[in-house]
């Protein structure tokens, strides 16, 4: 037994990105992948790891002053920096937990496919860190891994039955045919039913504002490079570098740094999904083997409805949105910078609105809020772990808070109810959170049927217009329709010689 404790802290004791290069090399080979994509696919974690937490020390060095001293003479409480997604992600595959949950998950996944509880077979293994930081969210304060446990299953369950009700929504949005098995159960798609209780106040309060709505693609057209990620980012360091009275040349250092950490964001983050490639594929081929000749579909990552250009067109829109509303937002202490571009919250508003650029930037004005304060709530569990597992950005102060804008707010704000009422037996907190959840089925359970009868509307819709244009003739063939009263007499001649 203490040999094996012993080569379990030597593992460990490597780091973050060698300990992951163990573990997933060993697990996809458990599940009968070829030992080289195994291996290849460790590697490729251990590099992502390596090189995510090299840009966030880029940004972080960069930004840090120039944010330090636009809080000292704006007066403005934004000294929480919020980095993205990468540090939770860093976060979370740098610890042994998030294995563990991808293993319940997947057991759960496997269970409700086999009881018919849901036709969604989840294949996106790389993005079960957004659980597996509401795992430790919850434990961080509830120190019970049963109750832990259980509030991942239960969030992993709504991503699972939310997948099977945004299904024919994707396929209306993508042009697919039913026999398309594509969808996607990624957890940023969980704000959807508070999105479409929005959505419905929009409805009754504003039922004209889609006559002013436009085409998103010739938007997309006309902002050209100023709305790519380079460019968001270079303003973003100018905006920063301005408020934060630094000279001309830190300016520009500022704007071509945050030009490039933006994109290299999105670079290395592309690699995660190629290295769990190969026990994603391995799953899936148990899986399919094992449940051949049912109806299922098969979960990716949210990028399938990147096609669409609405999203594209929002996510410009409410960049500077989001900039503005954080300088005013009571409660909220986080100065946005690696999560300025909102594709955290943009997918579930275009499963939504079916598209409708108004609508997804109104809703999604409403909603950041939520965003900011549930990245204000996470800042002291973000940085207090990212230091116990050795990621903390060394460019940061040891006294500064750093967090991420990111997705599942309402979860991980329960989560935290959860945590604290459970460790303290505070009973008005647990009634509290019980409360929560109720209203949280209850309005899961009136999206999935509202998505079905938003979709219907959306395809009467377009049907009727595609009618009214088939049935309004040019003038042209006005004219051979409904001849002139002289044609019809002239052709009428020979009948009467």
């Amino acid at each position: 037994m203490s040999y094996l404790q012993s080569g379990f802290d030597f593992i460990i004791g490597l780091g973050g990105p060698a300990m992951m290069l163990f573990v997933l090399t060993i697990l996809a080979v458990a599940f009968r992948a070829p030992f080289g994509k195994s291996l290849e696919g460790g590697i490729r974690m251990a590099i992502a790891l390596t090189g995510m937490s090299s840009i966030i020390t880029l940004l972080t060095n960069a930004f840090g002053p120039a944010l330090n001293a636009f809080v000292d003479s704006t007066g403005l409480h934004l000294s929480i920096t919020d980095l993205g997604w990468a540090p939770l992600a860093l976060i979370t595959w740098s610890s042994v937990y998030t294995l563990y949950f991808a293993l319940i998950c997947a057991a759960l996944n496997i269970v409700m496919i086999f009881l018919k509880l849901t036709k969604t077979l989840n294949v996106d293994l790389f993005n079960i860190w957004n659980l597996s930081i509401i795992g430790l969210l919850v434990n961080s304060f509830a120190h019970n891994m049963v109750v832990t446990s259980l509030f991942v299953l239960f969030v992993y369950t709504m991503m699972l039955l939310n997948a099977d009700a945004m299904k024919p929504t994707i396929n209306h949005l993508l042009g697919w045919d039913s026999k398309n098995i594509t969808v996607t159960a990624h957890a940023c798609f969980l704000i959807a039913p508070l999105a479409m209780l929005v959505n419905k106040l929009i409805d009754v309060c504003l039922p004209f504002i889609d006559k002013f709505d436009f085409d998103a693609e010739t938007l997309n057209k006309r902002i050209g490079f100023w709305g790519s990620k380079f460019v968001i980012g270079a303003f973003l360091g100018v905006f920063i570098g301005l408020l934060g009275r630094q000279s001309a040349a830190d300016v520009f250092t500022l704007a071509f740094t945050g030009g490039v950490a933006l994109e290299l964001f999105s670079v290395v983050g592309g690699w995660f999904g190629l290295a769990i490639a190969p026990l994603s594929d391995a799953v899936q081929n148990v899986m399919t083997k094992r449940f051949k000749g049912r109806e299922l579909y098969v979960a990716i990552d949210w990028p399938i409805v990147a096609a669409r250009p609405e999203l594209w067109a929002v996510v410009n829109i409410l960049a500077p949105i989001l900039l503005l509303i954080s300088m005013v937002l009571p409660g909220s202490q986080v100065m946005p910078l690696g999560g300025i571009l909102m594709t955290v919250l943009v997918p579930a508003l275009l499963i939504v609105t079916g598209g409708r650029v108004i609508r997804m930037t109104l809703i999604g004005t409403i909603l950041i809020p939520v965003y900011l304060w549930a990245a204000t709530l996470i800042a002291p569990f973000v940085t207090s772990t990212s230091k116990a597992l050795g990621t903390f950005p060394s460019s940061l102060k040891k006294n500064q808070m750093f967090t991420s804008i990111d997705s599942n707010p309402i979860e991980k704000m329960l989560g935290m109810m959860l945590g604290k009422g459970f460790h303290e037996l505070d009973w008005k907190m647990l009634v509290a959170f019980a409360a929560g959840i109720v209203v949280y089925l209850l309005l899961f359970w009136w999206y999935r049927g509202e998505i079905q009868r938003q979709l219907k509307k959306h395809v009467d819709r377009e049907n009727a217009k595609n009618v009214l244009e088939a049935s309004a003739p040019s003038a042209e063939n006005t004219q051979d329709e409904h001849p002139s009263e002289a044609d019809s007499v002239r052709d009428a001649e020979p009948v009467l010689q």
